[in-house]
């Protein structure tokens, strides 16, 4: 094997191994190809087929290599630019070829002008007396020449200092240039020589050159655009020039001081950049050397000192002007933080561009722009205004975008959050966290644009905290958990849930679920609640997680399993005390999500348990109640946050209560916090109040149900001892006591417990009856509770005596604002008393009324007169939520995906749920009434006082004439207290309308009320409006116009044309009007059906039976029904707006289901006539007398509402009462302001298209109408100009066979005609429509006159139109024209008469319109050119 160089080897022994090689004739490594050049020749060409080439290389070939490199990217083939010139032809002429590429000289040199070199000094080299130039080092150089703008090198600079030395060297000097040019004005003043030679040196240059100077420095005459502009240019410097020279010193002063005043001070600079104001002193000499005769006879102009006046005024505003950027420009060593030495290398000469990064960061300043700057917060979360100078040292700048600027942005704290940096991350999370906070404090509402927490959802950042919150570093994970409970829990809602559960049904909340109606779909219209929430869930479960958190967080944070990884956080990582409350908080507002919520946490494996075992422990550590013991750890000490949020699970359903109680041994807690006096737990005091106060709010849960009943009996004397003490609240509440309000809130929960034990114990006797009546049975039987109510009984004494107490205080403010809450409970305790009391057999109904008459008397009455109850009347409107609905808007960082109560910052006191609203109190103060009244008839005139309170007329009367409020999760709650209260006054005032013959006044206000709470009450309330429907709403007392003249009025208010302004005449007769009932009669016979008005309303709300069970049971007290305390999802009231038609509406329904499977209805059931007879006059009853409840529904919707009488079976509108009752609500809507607020091109409730809807009736009308007069206004009601032109075309275009039968007369028809005609119609194909009905006599005046009557307005309007128009149009009229005037026909004549002499409308003409005797002369000139044009050898003669 042959051995290779070596290092070291000479030439010799390379010749050797060259020899060796040979002789062994071994294959090379590489091989020698030659390459043919791609310049020479075409591809494919081989070095076989060309002779070899002198200028080809050798190129080195390796083997198993490619010739070319393969490209990394697809890169544009190179093209040659040579290439098409190389081209030859075998017989292509070399001579042609040779002479094609000749080029003329006049190619070259086509135009040649000598510059002219008259005015440019020569100077010749200055001799060195060496052989060759003298060659020099930069350090021998001065560099003294600044650059103006740019950036020059060393280098550059040394080069420019040299060349101006040199022409310092060579010009000559100024003295020496006025001595050589001044002689011949020595000659003619020789005393003014010796003034005039400092004259160049004293004043400053650039006065100078302005006066000397002959070209001017910014007009160029460029924008002329002719040959002559430098002339005028010119012309105009000259006669500036000339203007100056007559001013004096004090006139150029005063104008300069003008123009400076009046010009921006950047255009003053720009004009001084154009003058070349940075040329030096030397440039000038050098200027006035090359034109020495200019210098001279320019020097006598100017007076003595204007130049050195006007060179200080420039130079101060030009340091004005560039004070600014000669800070950016300029620096010095001053500016660096380390001073250079001249002893560093390569430090002698200073660069300062260079070191420019060392200086200080400029002052941040805001840009003067209309968009806005990126936001960035401090690290406490807070708005670091965009000037803000902050100091750097606070960590708040980088160098990042707007280094300048202190703060981070929400882009970079989300980079930072993705670190490898612990730290980092962890702070990132922080700040974010509180970022988010103060966002929902609404800190940043005035400030920003947009929404930080709807930006910070869509950036993702509910994932983000999620894969934090799986970090294994506990700082992470701490910071991770505080950002989302920030971005969820709202500790303000949660303080004022607390506040209102001891409210009259205040322990029911509404779930936080978001209402996404846009998740729901069209097909899911026919499936029952129970598979709608089967389909929902089945689509939430093949969704991804981020499509669920988009509309629901919770929902798409229990998708990912985060119960799971909180249970692993509190019982492995074992965090701090924060951490641990922060998860808590969490888990509670996941549990008031909604019930299978509630069931996923129960159901999360060991999550229950380490929260039981560890936060709410029977026995602690001692040490943790000593003042001032800093705790390190949560774990193992009891804990009320944890206790809240059991008593929050276990307010998701009585099945979760009941594992809660048995499964996780809560009893046992229970009896340990109750048992022991909060004085007593080894707690911090306010922490040993909050946990007994939790404590009592479980167990009235629990009771709530009907569970834990049986630790009443063993808790007995607890409970009584604790009664026992409660009137010592009053005397802690004058002592200013700072556990007060926590004390009154442990009362409050304790009497609510006792109330709910009540309501327990009074459901014994009906269960145990149950149970011995069906014992038989094998259905499931309810067990009664054990407690009975002989163990409750003993309770009312302590109750009254108590509430006897802290009545006398009510005249001080103070003492009765911090005790009301337990007042409040108290009166609802009462109320529930009295009521189970009077049911149970065993107590005697004397005795009961007897206490009833003892309480009325010594308690009630007096209450009633006191001032200040009176008072609190007075503040119901200010503290409504119905009267002021801002006081329960969104708050300002609201998203629909997060549920919120807007409460973050606190309500203000006069709120609903304010510290001086008197909604709980009177609340509770009616409901004992009622209650009173209920069970003791005799008692209702004690209390007739309560409706005559001016504060709650006032407050009545402005709730229900407010718009519909927008029902929203902040509003929800609060109207719901709300309406409590307006449905115990509307109670009380039912009881007196059959008692007080005084009442009749309040009645009308009081019917009003009830009919906008009717539309109002939310999910959950179904029993109020059951009991609304039932006695109040059709109740003949609350309708006091049909006894006292109501229906006289209405038929005199018809008499003199008051309220309408036509009469229809009765379908398929010629009846007169007197035969037809008048409206006075249809309101009398309405009055009268209004019970069976009622039965009709009730069974057509049947579809709400299940929910009316719920409801019943839970205000009625039966507590083993409730399945929840969680209400239904809030998507909207519980009844439309639109409920007085709902019977109309499920009739047409039910009818236009059964004609899609295939039914044909042709005449339909007594019952169902009946139904809509008493549906059309209880709204005539409304539309009569109550008017104005109906305002919040649309005139179109109420329309599209009577619509469905026609379109309801084929013969129903000819009933003889449906059409007289539909004829009267027309003619109701067709008064003038009814048909003013008319809006078809509106959305309207509840219908999908109107135009589909009128389409239905079109084809309604050609099936069945048999030319009904009434059908036919319905008709031509949409018809009216303003309104969509679709339903025009749809009659005029795919309809027009219904124009034979749409005969309603002129002198019925209840609409202006104006309405149609005005203003004209700019619809070319309508109009085309138009006049081709008319032509071809699809349209008659006997057959459809109203529509006649329009076509002919609006085709007269058109052809002799001369406005201007397109060019189509303008051809479609004198095409109309020229055929209107050639008709002929008899019937034809009479429309050609009636389309080119129509005037005006004229509701008293036969034919409803005014015609024109002869047309008048623009219209005849007019028509005489179209026709002429037409046809010009025969025109013809118009005989007027």
């Amino acid at each position: 094997m042959l051995s290779r160089p070596k290092p070291g080897e000479s030439e010799a022994d390379l010749i050797h191994f060259q020899n060796q090689f040979l002789a062994a004739r071994a294959s090379p490594a590489v091989k020698i190809v030659k390459k043919a050049d791609k310049r020479k020749g075409e591809e494919g060409s081989t070095d076989s087929e060309r002779p070899p080439l002198q200028d080809s290389k050798d190129v080195v070939m390796l083997d198993d290599f490619p010739d070319i490199l393969p490209a990394l990217t697809p890169g544009p083939p190179k093209k040659s630019k040579i290439k098409s010139a190389s081209v030859h032809f075998e017989d292509e002429d070399p001579e042609e070829r040779l002479e094609s590429h000749d080029r003329h000289v006049t190619a070259v040199f086509s135009k040649i002008i000598e510059r002219d070199t008259s005015a440019v000094a020569v100077t010749m080299p200055v001799p060195t007396g060496d052989p060759f130039p003298r060659t020099f080092h930069r350090s021998e150089i001065k560099s003294e020449v600044k650059v103006g703008s740019g950036r020059k090198s060393i280098f550059a600079q040394k080069m420019a200092a040299r060349r101006a030395a040199e022409k310092e060297a060579t010009a000559p000097s100024a003295a020496e240039c006025v001595q050589i040019r001044s002689t011949p004005r020595d000659a003619l003043d020789p005393e003014g020589s010796a003034e005039e030679a400092p004259r160049p040196g004293n004043r400053d240059d650039k006065a100078d050159d302005f006066f000397t100077t002959q070209r001017p420095c910014i007009i160029t005459g460029e924008g002329l655009g002719s040959q002559k502009s430098e002339q005028e240019a010119q012309a105009i410097h000259k006669e500036n020039l000339e203007k100056l020279q007559s001013m004096s010193q004090e006139e150029i002063l005063q104008e300069q001081e003008k123009l400076l005043a009046q010009l921006d001070p950047s255009l003053v600079a720009f004009l001084k950049s154009r003058r070349g104001v940075n040329v030096g002193q030397k440039n000038e000499l050098k200027k006035e050397q090359n034109r020495p005769e200019e210098f001279v006879e320019s020097l006598t102009v100017p007076q003595h000192g204007v130049g050195a006046s006007l060179s200080i005024q420039e130079s101060g505003l030009e340091e004005s002007v560039r004070k600014e950027e000669n800070m950016k420009m300029e620096m010095t060593d001053d500016d660096l933080p380390v001073k250079p030495k001249k002893e560093w290398i390569h430090m002698d000469n200073v660069e300062f561009e260079k070191l420019e990064w060392m200086k200080d960061l400029p002052s941040p300043r805001q840009k003067k722009t209309k968009k806005g700057m990126q936001a960035r917060f401090s690290l406490k979360g807070d708005l670091i205004p965009a000037d803000a100078d902050l100091p750097t040292h606070l960590g708040l700048h980088h160098h990042g975008e707007e280094a300048e600027r202190a703060g981070y942005s929400l882009q970079e704290l989300f980079h930072l959050s993705r670190s490898q940096v612990i730290q980092q991350r962890t702070l990132a999370l922080q700040v974010l966290g509180r970022i988010v906070q103060k966002a929902r404090a609404g800190e940043f509402a005035s400030s920003l644009k947009g929404s930080i927490l709807r930006l910070l959802l869509d950036a993702g950042f509910l994932f983000l905290l999620r894969f934090s919150l799986d970090d294994a570093v506990d700082n992470v994970m701490a910071a991770s958990v505080g950002a989302l409970r920030a971005l969820l829990v709202s500790l303000d809602d949660e303080k004022y849930l607390d506040w209102t559960f001891s409210w009259y049904q205040g322990m029911a909340a509404f779930p936080f679920v978001p209402n996404n109606e846009e998740e729901e779909e069209e097909e899911e219209e026919e499936l029952t609640g129970t598979e709608k929430s089967q389909n929902k869930k089945l689509k939430d479960e093949n969704k991804p997680d981020p499509d669920v958190a988009r509309y629901d967080v919770v929902k798409g944070l229990l998708k990912t399993r985060i119960q799971h990884r909180l249970r692993y956080i509190l019982e492995v990582v074992r965090p701090v005390p924060t951490v641990v409350l922060d998860i808590l908080h969490i888990l509670t507002h996941i549990a008031r999500h909604s019930s299978e919520a509630c069931s996923q946490l129960l159901d999360c494996p060991r999550l229950i348990d380490t929260i039981v075992r560890e936060f709410i422990p029977t026995q602690w550590d001692p040490h943790v109640a000593e003042p001032g013991c800093l705790l390190t750890s949560l774990h193992g000490v009891a804990c009320s946050t944890a206790m809240k949020f059991i008593r929050v699970l276990a307010s998701g359903g009585r099945n979760a209560t009941a594992r809660l109680l048995n499964k996780f041994e809560m009893k046992s807690r229970l009896i340990r916090f109750i048992a022991e006096d909060p004085q007593d737990l080894l707690l911090p005091k306010e922490e040993a109040i909050r946990l007994s106060t939790e404590a009592f709010r479980l167990w009235a849960v629990a009771a709530g149900y009907g569970q834990a009943c049986d630790l009443y009996r063993d808790l007995y004397p607890v409970l009584v001892r604790i009664l026992q003490s409660l009137p010592e609240l009053l005397s802690s509440c004058h002592e200013k006591n700072p556990m007060r309000e926590l004390s009154v809130q442990r009362a409050t929960a304790v009497i609510t417990l006792l109330m709910h034990v009540t309501q327990t114990a009074g459901c014994t006797v009906e269960l145990q009856a149950k149970l011995s009546s069906n014992s038989s049975e094998a259905s499931e039987q309810i067990p009664p509770p054990p407690v009975a109510w002989n163990h409750v009984s003993g309770l009312q004494p302590f109750i009254e005596t108590g509430l006897k107490k802290i009545l006398q205080e009510i005249s001080q403010t103070e003492t009765w604002q911090t005790l009301q809450p337990l007042t409040t409970t108290y009166m609802i305790y009462l109320g529930v008393y009295y009521r189970a009391c009077s049911q149970q057999p065993s107590v005697n109904p004397v005795d009961c009324l007897e206490e009833l008459e003892r309480l009325t008397s010594e308690v009630l009455q007096p209450l009633l007169s006191q001032p200040a109850i009176r008072s609190m009347w007075d503040l119901l409107r200010p503290c409504s939520a119905l009267c002021n609905p801002l006081s329960c808007s969104l708050g300002p960082e609201s998203v629909l995906s997060i549920i919120s109560l807007s409460c973050t910052g606190g309500k203000p006191s006069l709120n609903l749920v304010g510290s001086k609203s008197p909604f709980p109190f009177l609340t509770a103060l009616l409901f004992l009434i009622n209650s009173i009244t209920h069970i003791h008839k005799g008692l209702i005139s004690k209390y007739s006082s309560v409706l005559s309170f001016g504060g709650l007329k006032d407050y009545l009367h402005q709730s229900w004439q407010t718009g519909p409020p927008s029902v929203t999760p902040s509003s929800a709650w609060m109207l719901r207290h709300e309406y409590h209260l307006q449905y115990f006054v509307l109670a009380l005032a039912k009881r007196m309308a059959g008692t007080c013959p005084d009442y009749r006044q309040h009645a009308s206000l009081h019917h009003c009320v009830a009919l906008a709470l009717l539309s109002r009450l939310l999910p959950g309330s179904e029993h109020l409006a059951y009991e609304v429907l039932l006695d109040l709403a059709f109740n003949p007392e609350f309708l006091p116009e049909g006894k006292t003249g109501g229906p006289e009025a209405a038929d005199f208010s018809d008499i003199l044309h008051l309220g309408t302004s036509a009469k229809l005449a009765q379908p398929g007769s010629a009846a007169a009007a007197s035969s037809k009932p008048t409206r006075g009669a249809l309101l009398k016979e309405s009055y009268q059906n209004l019970p069976v008005i009622r039965s009709c309303y009730l069974s057509h709300f049947v579809h709400l039976q299940p929910a009316l069970v719920h409801s019943q049971a839970s205000y009625e007290g039966r507590n083993y029904l409730i399945q929840s305390m969680l209400l239904p999802e809030v998507k909207g009231p519980i009844l439309p707006s639109d409920w007085p038609f709902f019977p109309l509406i499920s009739l047409y329904n039910k009818v236009t289901n059964a004609e899609t499977r295939g039914a044909v209805l042709n005449s339909l059931p007594l019952d169902l006539v009946n139904t809509v007879t008493w549906n059309l006059q209880w709204v005539l009853l409304l539309e009569t007398w109550r008017a104005k409840t109906l305002q919040s529904i649309p005139t179109a919707a109420k329309l599209a509402r009577l619509m469905c009488v026609f379109l309801t079976g084929g013969d129903l509108f000819l009933e003889a009462l449906i059409h007289c009752y539909t004829a009267a609500l027309l003619s109701i809507y067709c008064q003038p302001k009814a048909l003013d607020s008319l809006n078809l091109d509106a959305p309207l409730p509840g219908l999908a298209s109107f135009h589909d809807l009128y389409i239905s009736l079109l084809e309604q009308f050609e099936g069945v109408s048999f030319g009904d007069p009434l059908f036919g206004v319905f008709v031509l009601l949409p018809l009216q100009k303003r309104f969509s032109v679709h339903l025009r075309l749809s009659v005029f275009g795919e309809h027009t066979s219904i124009l034979r039968a749409l005969g309603v007369p002129l002198q019925q028809f209840p609409v202006p005609l104006e309405r149609y005609t005005s203003p004209p119609e700019d619809n070319l194909n309508l109009l085309r429509l138009y006049f081709r009905t008319l032509v071809t006599s699809a349209l008659r005046h006997t057959w459809c006159p109203v529509l006649y009557v329009v076509a002919v307005a609006h085709v007269n309007s058109f052809i002799f139109s001369q406005d201007s128009t397109t060019q189509e149009a303008d051809a479609a009229r004198k095409s109309m024209l020229r055929k209107t005037w050639l008709l002929v026909d008899e019937v034809q004549s009479t429309l050609k008469k009636h389309l080119l002499y129509y005037r005006l409308l004229n509701a008293e003409s036969p034919v409803g319109f005014d015609l024109y005797e002869q047309l008048p002369p623009m219209r005849l000139k007019y028509l005489q050119t179209v026709i002429q044009k037409e046809n010009k050898e025969n025109a013809p003669v118009l005989v007027s």
